[in-house]
Order: C-alpha cells, then structure tokens, then sequence
C-alpha cells in the first residue's frame, strides 16, 4: 500500500485551522511545544510507513485465528505492536505518574489516524486500550490503578471493553451477565459478551477485559449494570500474570472486513472479577471509556479514507485509459472530480476530529462549561461524519480504479470492507445523531449557537479577502441557526426522524468553516483551491439536508411495515 502519514496536512490544520495554540497556552499542556508536536507527529508518521502500512494486507489475507483457545495474530502483527508500544504510542495521553506522555488528546488524535490509515485492523488494539486507561484513571481505586495501568501504558497488557451480549446490542440495559459477590471481595462474573474486538491475541502477556455485568437485586435497565476487570491472567502478588481465569473465548466472527482484527464471542463462566467504580455506576465508568473511542473511531474513519484516497490518487496518476493532457485518467474531469470530492471531505473530517479534541483538551486543562459543552457536541459529528467519510471515500475510491478496484489484488476493496463497521459501533451513526439531536441540543441549543457565533464571526473577517466564500459560509451558518431554533422547538420524536440530516447538515456548514480558514491561509495555494471546490459544489448539499430536516416527523412513522413491504 502507497500510504504516507500526512503529517505536514496536521501541522497546517493544528496551526491554521482549530487552534490548537490555545491548549499549548494552558498550563497543563505548556510542554506541548510545536517542536514537540513535530517530533512526535514526524516519529509516529515514519512508523505508520515503515512499519504499520507494510501490514495492512496481510491481516486481510491472513486473518488472526483461533487455535486450541488461542488467538493467533496475523503475520508481522506482532512486531507491529511491538513498535507501537515500545514507542509509547498507546499511552501518548496517559499519565505521567504511570509512565504515559501526558501529552493532549489532539495529538493522540492525528497519531491515531494516522495508525488507522496504515494499518486499521491493528491500530484498533491500542485503541481500545487507550480507553481503558482513561476509564481505570477516572474510576478505579488506587490499588487497580497502581497494578494495571503500568502494564497497559507500557503495552504489555491490553485492554478490551465488553458490552454486547446476543440479546443486548445497542439497548446495553437489556443485558442479562451476572457479577456474584465472593467473600473476599472479588465478584464472579457469569455470561457471554459478543463483538469484542481483540478479545484475545497472542503477543501481549495479558488481555484485561472491562465487562459489564449485574449484581443481584441490582436493578432493572442501565442503573443496575456495574462494570468489572476481569483478566485472562489473574495477576499474582507480584503484579504479574498467574493462574488463567476462567473465560475462554468460544469463536471469532466471520467478517466483511477487518479480517486482522480478532472479534471475539468471549464466555465468562463464574471467572473472577474487580468492580471499578460504585456498584450501578458501570455505564458511567463504561462511558468515559465509550466517549474516548467515539472520538476515536472517527478518526479511523478519517484514517481509512486518507489511505483509500492515496491508493485511488496513485492509480490515477499511473492508469491510461483514454486521452488526456497528463496521459492517465487523472485528467479526466470526472476522475478529478471523484479525487477532489474525496481529499475536501477528509479535511472536513479531519479537522472536525482535531477540533473537538481540542475542546475536550481546553476542558480538562480549564474545567470551563463551554469548553466541555462544546467537545460533547461535537462528538457524534466526528464519530458519525468521521465514519461516513470513511465509508463513502473508500466506495469512491473503487470508483476510482474502475473494474481494478473489484479486483482484490488492487487492496482499493479493503479500505471499504474494514472501515464500514466503524458507522455501526461504538454507536451507530443514527444513534450518535439522536444523541446530538437529544442529549445534546437539551440547553436549547446554547453549545450548537456557539459555534455558529464563531463559524459567522470568522466569516465576516474573510470577507474583505474572499467575498464570495466567506458570504456562502456565513448564508449557510445562518440557515442551520433558523433550523437549529426550529429543532429545538420539536417534540423529541419528530427530532429523531430528522436526526441523521440534521448532523449531516451541520457537519457540512463546519467543513463550509475550517475550509474559509484553511483559505485565509493558504488563499493562492492548495488549500485556497481546494477550499473553493468544496464550498461552491459541496456545501450547498446543506441546503437539501435541512429541508429534510424541516420536514419533521410528519407522515414518516405513517408509512407503515405494510408499505415498506409492498
């Protein structure tokens, strides 16, 4: 695979784009210095390329298998992680006291999809350890912290995250895993957990699994769901790995895609667990880690789509077909249409991802409510525009390569097999837009106004040097503030039938915004240009997306099963 970590592309958004000098000015994150930032980004992106991409095909043609209770990785996998954990990349966040970098969430977000782009089934494992990290930090006592944290920072445990069960998917209260309290403290936890992704693998000394589970007479729904460590291994007096516990995984899943990725259906058959946090408090515990790869996840998304767009870029440029001034079908206007449309909405993406990072890290380095209320509102957008980027610009890209792209040999199929899951978990996108829609726009529409104020405020700067955009910018910002004011009038159910458009909506006015940044920048260059293509032929989508979203509840619940059958 072509891939290069588009590390110049995170610098010119960090710098020009979300404002990333406002977290280098806290105090919590003073010693993210933009010679620091580059070293990092520049040492990450070498390995994506050296080391990660090289893997992206064999975890598709050699998929991790389970052998006699063993999951065995894909060939070269584990010397992949090995170079992900020995250079600190799964802890870039962590603390220090633990041995992370304690460096700000904006740039764990550029590694992480850059790692995504390489090699996406395998950047899932420290993923999901990242948030377990986060999760134990915020919610485990400290002797949980002081034995597992050192262990996941460093790499040599990881960690996974157990929700699903067959009967339970997205409605988590459902789940019927049981946790008995045992008389020295520790729980027994009983039941079968689905759709855990690295539930086992071969090349870490460890797999601490977070699960959710019942105590008894624990309540109905999501309040009585608390939330265990429960390890393979269970760690001796030392700290290290002892006797196995008692959980096996029973198969792995037959997947469209991310064949590299183990997704395990784990059983836990009275195997012995901790509980981190209060009991009834495991989907507040779970969340801070969900919340974590919600953001996450989107970068994948982004991830994936830069390595798609690379691959369907070099085709183009090497693939005759026809007769053009450059001689390939890169001169084309069709084909330089497909390629623009897909490099527009990876920026979007991409900076939608780091402007939310940068919120959350201006909330934990401030405390102030708008920061926070800001990053919680943009959240589903990077989750759910992030995934759908990643969808649609890997299906562009087989476009792009035309009857090649069928072909498997090309690798152009496996952008969009391995990136397609990522709009169903960690919350489909239809729930993470009923979230924005709901939860989210609960102040009345305070946070999402905000944003508006400031996407208007910059667009009225722009206009003594570029006129036209910034009026298209500003016009669009001000039609998603009416709708916004008209949403929030709705009865909850009719906003759940507009969610998706809506979030699609707003999404398209913020790339309408980072795009008239990335021009005031760069006004005669790539950027410049680029800028111009997206907000005169792809902005104006917003438009269609908000008379949808006008349209309401009315007469959508009223075509009935009967009707969708007919």
């Amino acid at each position: 695979m072509p891939y290069r970590a588009p590390v110049s592309e995170f610098g010119f958004l960090l710098d020009h784009v979300v404002g990333f000098s406002a977290v280098q000015q806290t105090e919590r994150f003073a010693e993210a210095t933009d010679d620091t930032v580059l070293a990092v980004l520049t040492e990450a992106g070498k390995m994506c390329d050296e080391v990660l991409a090289p893997l992206q095909r064999n975890g598709d043609l050699h998929p991790a298998v389970l052998e006699n209770g063993v999951v065995r990785a894909s060939p070269g996998y584990a010397e992949g992680y090995n170079a992900i954990a020995e250079g600190g990349w799964v802890a870039i966040t962590a603390d220090p006291e633990h041995g992370g970098m304690g460096l700000p969430l904006t740039v764990a977000t550029a590694v992480n999809e850059m790692m995504s782009g390489a090699c996406l089934s395998l950047q899932l494992n420290p993923l999901l350890t990242q948030g377990q990290i986060e999760a134990l930090e915020h919610h485990a006592d400290d002797a949980m912290r002081a034995l597992y944290l050192p262990k996941l920072i460093s790499g040599e445990w990881s960690g996974t995250m157990n929700l699903t069960e067959p009967q339970a998917g997205s409605d988590v209260g459902a789940l019927s895993s049981k946790a008995e309290p045992k008389d020295d403290g520790t729980y027994a936890i009983t039941g079968q957990k689905i759709y855990i992704s690295w539930g086992d693998t071969d090349f870490v000394d460890n797999v601490c699994h977070l699960v959710l589970a019942r105590l008894p007479d624990a309540a109905p729904g999501t309040k009585g769901i608390s939330l265990f460590m429960v390890p393979k291994y269970i760690p001796d007096a030392d700290g290290n790995p002892g006797v196995a516990n008692s959980l096996r995984v029973v198969s792995l899943e037959h997947k469209m895609g991310l064949h590299g990725s183990p997704t395990c259906v784990m059983s836990y058959e009275g195997a012995t667990g901790w509980i981190v946090g209060e009991p009834g408090g495991g989907m507040k515990a779970m969340f801070t880690m969900m919340n974590n790869a919600r953001l996450g996840v989107g970068g994948q998304g982004v991830g994936a789509a830069e390595g798609a767009y690379q691959l369907a870029l070099a085709f183009a440029g090497e693939r005759k077909q026809g007769k053009t001034p450059e001689g390939t079908i890169i001169g084309h206007a069709d084909v330089r249409r497909m390629l623009a449309t897909m490099k527009a909405d990876v920026f979007t993406a991409r900076a939608i991802a780091l402007d939310c990072a940068v919120a959350i890290d201006m909330g934990r380095a401030t405390g102030e409510p708008e920061w926070q209320a800001r990053a919680a509102f943009l959240t589903p957008i990077a989750k759910a525009f992030g995934t759908d980027t990643g969808c649609a610009v890997s299906e562009m890209g087989v476009q792009v390569h035309g009857g090649m792209g069928y072909v498997e040999e090309t690798g152009a199929a496996q952008y969009y097999r391995d990136v397609r899951v990522t709009a169903i978990y960690e919350g489909t996108n239809g729930i993470q837009a009923m979230d924005m829609v709901g939860r989210k726009l609960m102040d009345g529409g305070e946070a999402a106004n905000r944003l508006l104020d400031e996407i208007e405020a910059f667009a009225d700067t722009a206009k003594t040097t570029l006129p036209d955009l910034a009026e298209a910018v500003w016009d669009a910002a001000e039609s998603l503030r009416e709708t916004t004011d008209w949403l929030v009038a709705q009865p909850m159910a009719d906003r759940f039938g507009t969610a998706v458009p809506y979030l699609r909506a707003f999404a398209r006015v913020l790339g309408g915004h980072y795009h008239l940044r990335a021009a005031m920048a760069d006004p005669e260059g790539a950027h410049g240009r680029l800028a111009r293509f997206y907000i005169t032929r792809m902005l104006p989508e917003h438009a269609g997306l908000l008379a949808h979203v006008r349209a309401g509840g009315e007469g959508l619940m009223e075509i009935s099963p009967d009707d969708l059958a007919a």
